[in-house]
Order: structure tokens, then sequence, then C-alpha cells
């Protein structure tokens, strides 16, 4: 579910719940009321987010010994973690020699996407999303079963943008690649 459509769920329910109440509202402005119920939608997913953020952190940490790196001996370090808005099932890991998807809950789902073999990286923002300060990273890479992957809903995307980037770089550098473009 995207973030537009849970706004929407949540403003539905809010609406619902005024119907059914006894509050009289005749004497508020349409505009207004339309205004309370929107801000205290996103304001509910915003909150709702917080709680999973600090549940999925939780979790990780009591699952992760607290000496592990991303993968113990070869010197790669965690650079950034993340997931979808409102998701519990996502969890993205960018670390200094590629990014990690792990999908699912009960039955996990692992993507690896080295970074040296990562061609482009865009963002994408709604105008909602930008208010929200999510967005998506759109991934174009070499390998020709998946050529795109999307971090949807991530928040602060600009900077998970600039960490990737910074971190192909990097990547690139220690091993000595260039990428260069077929025309």
């Amino acid at each position: 579910m995207s973030s537009q459509e849970a706004h929407a769920r949540v403003k539905a329910r809010i609406w619902q719940t005024i119907a059914q109440s006894d509050l009289s509202l005749t004497e508020m402005p349409k505009e207004k009321l339309e205004a309370l119920v929107s801000i205290t939608a996103e304001a509910a997913l915003l909150e709702l987010d917080n709680y999973l953020e600090q549940r999925v952190e939780s979790d990780i940490a009591d699952a992760t010994p607290p000496t592990a790196h991303a993968h113990p001996g070869d010197g790669e370090e965690i650079l950034w973690q993340g997931r979808p808005f409102l998701s519990i099932s996502t969890h993205y890991t960018l670390t200094s020699e590629r990014l990690r998807i792990v999908e699912g809950i009960f039955g996990k789902e692992r993507e690896y996407i080295e970074l040296v073999r990562i061609q482009d990286i865009n963002l994408r923002q709604t105008f909602r999303e930008r208010l929200l300060n999510l967005g998506d990273v759109i991934i174009s890479g070499s390998d020709a079963t998946r050529p795109k992957t999307i971090l949807n809903n991530i928040k602060d995307p600009e900077t998970v943008h600039h960490l990737l980037r910074q971190a192909i770089l990097n990547a690139r550098k220690k091993y000595g690649l260039v990428y260069r473009e077929v025309l």
C-alpha cells in the first residue's frame, strides 16, 4: 500500500468515525474540517510509522550481536538502514560493498545488489511525499534479471541518494573500476 492509499484510508476512517459520533460540526466551515481531518490523518500515520520503526530497530538489535558487521571479516561497514514508510516486511541495508533488500515477515527473500554493478540512481518524490520527507530512490543496474530496483517510500530520500552515490563511487575506486556508457 502506498502512502497516498494509506492516507486516504485513514481519512475515510476519520470521516466515518465523525459521522458515527454525536459531534455536531455544522458550525465549522467545510474547508477547515477537511484540513483538520487531513492533518489528523498525517499525524496518525507519522506516529504509526515511528512506532513501527522503533519495533523494527528493536527486533534487529535483539537479533544482531553487538560486535557484528554487515559481513564479519571482510571489512564491510553498514552505511544506512531503512524501510518503506509504514512497512514492517521490507528492510534495506546499504553497506560499503552492496545494497541488501530483505522482504518478508515469516519467510525471508533476500536480494543483494553489488554497488559496482549499479549504473544509475534517481530520486522521485510526489508533492505529498516531499511534505512528509519521503520518496523513492530508483536504481538501474547491469543485472539482466532485474535491471531496475526501487527503494519505495523511504525517509529522507535525498540523504539516502547521496549516501548511495558516494558508496558507489567509493566501491568503484576501491576496485579500480570505471563505468563507461556504450553509445
